[in-house]
């Protein structure tokens, strides 16, 4: 079992900077792939980067690739998300996730609560 809390989400200008953390509960965190994902109204739920147990392999959402980052730190059972140069379509709730190293959010077995980002213009 794994609790999920999102924080770090805000209102952030277009070009600017902005880190989301993801703190797990559990011994078990450093087993699981991570994930991050995002919903904005009206469309579906979509993977904007993940990354294995260990950190060697990532995945980006091409929309995102070159701006956004994500890390882990295993002995601080958090993951990251670093996002430089935000856009205002990268305004959605953000979640992040265990479960399998995948792009699909039926893959995830645990999600958080979600963090709110809007990006002004």
């Amino acid at each position: 079992q794994v609790q999920l809390e999102e924080s770090g989400g805000g209102l952030v200008q277009a070009g600017g900077s902005l880190t989301l953390s993801c703190a797990a509960s559990g011994s078990t965190f450093r087993s699981y792939p991570m994930a991050w994902f995002r919903q904005a109204p009206g469309k579906e739920r979509e993977c904007v980067a993940a990354i294995t147990q260990s950190g060697l392999n990532t995945y980006y959402t091409e929309s995102v690739k070159g701006r956004f980052t994500i890390s882990r730190d295993n002995a601080k059972n958090t993951v990251y998300l670093q996002m430089n140069s935000p856009k205002p379509e990268d305004t959605a709730v953000y979640y992040c996730a265990a479960g399998k190293y995948t792009t699909r959010a039926d893959g995830y077995d645990y999600w958080g609560q979600g963090t709110q980002v809007t990006v002004s213009s």
